[in-house]
């Protein structure tokens, strides 16, 4: 028997089985004996010509099955298949100097006596942590401790991207925010805490949305740069842009209770697109706002980011380069995967493809094409105008039970969103059919689905999801 490691983005779909023994001596007989008890993981990890998809890796022994025989690599008995998905984020010394402007002051070896004492670090190491210049893009969960630990490590120049406020359910994680910074910028409220921290840094907001137009000229003044974004089309762009300019990309990323850290873009190491090399469809993937996050999770993975920024400057470590971190809190185990760079990158391989940024949102497929079959919305106000009309109308609840356990709709078919295409025999056609999610983006993945299934019927997706309906039609009901 093999062992098969479910991640949590894919557990929805194995009754949340984190590990399934299976029969076969393959990579692709241990899947296959997988996909045949669970149907439903299918369309999750294959595409339709049968082929593993992009976004998805398998690993057995810690390697990358791709550098091996692909689905013919063959499986000990009792031994392990990890399935690796992409989820809803260097090389050695810094290039400063660590000239008269980062020699420490009373003051800064007073600081960081600590750091002083360590003969990895001692004053030489501390001056170039004083003299690097590192660019935190997203100032959320991972951005947070990134922030916090960084500042506190005398990084001398720390930039901060990001373009939104902050927001009450941002705060169970979120650690660099207070409650009295709801509704400020997020790269104001996080300067404030990073400069109450540490006064002695030079703290750059940039206020923006991370884009082809400027991301060229924002990485371009920083030595190093941590991603902790929150979509896969920022990620891309980071790994991108850090390729063409030669910066190492410290890498993080988490869902629910998994997280995973690694660097990219180091000269002999892989980039980001050398592990997925194209994202998951939009909603395939959700986003924490949609599947959750264990509050602490984000303070694990972003303090790893540290350690790995603070090496790179520093040198002489080892840093995560041709390694994916991989970690579970929930059943608080980390595993090393080996990575290995792909010679046919279209960015950082040996004849790449792409020399330039691209318009990111169409290539994770955020832009609507013109064969795409357009999504109908209904706000949360109309809809309720038409009940009250007494229009019939049928709603479909595609959300998991846990989920559907902290608020209910009256009257919805209970649907989840990956069973919506076997089960659409069970929806009427002659009546409008009204999706129901957290925040409506789960719910256009699932309309999707059944208009290529070819369902006659009309659907509509509720704008801005169940929380839509909660503040503007019903306020008994929570907004989550």
């Amino acid at each position: 028997m093999i062992k098969v490691l479910i991640p949590y983005a894919l557990r929805f779909a194995t009754e949340r089985n984190a590990e399934v023994e299976v029969a076969g001596g393959t990579v692709g007989e241990a899947i296959g004996s997988l996909v045949s008890a669970y149907p439903d993981i299918k369309a999750h990890i294959f595409a339709d010509d049968g082929a593993p998809r992009d976004f998805i890796n398998l690993f057995v022994d810690g390697k990358n099955v791709n550098a091996l025989q692909g689905l013919n690599t063959p499986v000990a008995d009792n031994g392990e298949v990890m399935i690796v998905p992409a989820i809803a984020g260097g090389g050695g010394d810094s290039d400063s100097d660590s000239d008269s402007d980062s020699k420490l002051t009373n003051e800064e070896i007073a600081r960081y006596s600590r750091h002083l004492l360590l003969p990895e670090i001692g004053v030489k190491g501390q001056q170039k942590l004083k003299a690097a210049k590192v660019l935190i893009v997203g100032t959320g969960g991972l951005g947070a401790p990134l922030a916090l630990y960084l500042s506190a490590a005398g990084v001398g120049t720390i930039g901060l991207v990001d373009f939104d406020v902050v927001d009450e359910s941002n705060l169970q994680r979120q650690i660099i925010h207070s409650s009295r910074d709801v509704g400020r910028p997020k790269v104001a409220s996080a300067r404030d805490r990073v400069k109450g921290i540490n006064p002695l840094i030079n703290v750059v907001m940039h206020n923006t949305a991370l884009t082809s137009q400027n991301a060229l000229e924002i990485i371009g003044g920083y030595d190093i740069v941590a991603d902790g974004t929150d979509n896969f089309q920022t990620r891309y762009l980071v790994n991108d842009a850090c390729v063409f300019l030669g910066k190492p990309n410290v890498y993080g990323s988490i869902f629910q209770f998994e997280g995973q850290s690694s660097v990219f873009g180091a000269k002999d190491g892989p980039c980001y697109r050398c592990l997925y090399p194209s994202p998951p469809p939009p909603g395939l993937v959700p986003s924490c706002a949609e599947g959750g996050v264990m509050g602490v999770l984000p303070g694990i993975i972003g303090t790893v980011q540290a350690a790995e920024v603070i090496k790179l400057i520093v040198g002489g470590a080892k840093p995560l380069v041709g390694r994916l971190l991989h970690f579970d809190a929930w059943r608080m185990s980390f595993r090393e995967l080996k990575l290995d760079k792909d010679p046919n990158c279209p960015v950082c391989g040996k004849n790449p493809t792409i020399r330039e940024l691209i318009d990111y949102e169409q290539f994770c497929g955020l832009k609507k094409t013109q064969d795409s079959e357009p999504i109908e919305t209904i706000t949360a106000v109309d809809l309720k105008q038409r009940l009250d009309n007494g229009d019939k109308i049928q709603f479909i609840d595609i959300r998991e039970p846990h989920e559907r356990a902290i608020v209910k709709f009256p009257d919805a078919i209970i649907m989840p969103l990956g069973q919506l295409v076997r089960r659409m025999d069970e929806l009427n056609p002659d009546i409008d059919s009204v999706f129901l999610c957290k925040i409506g983006q789960r719910s256009i993945l699932g309309i999707r689905a059944l208009q290529e299934a070819g369902y006659k019927g009309r659907l509509l997706n509720l704008q801005d999801g169940l929380n839509a309906w909660a503040r503007d039609v019903d306020n008994s009901m929570p907004v989550y």
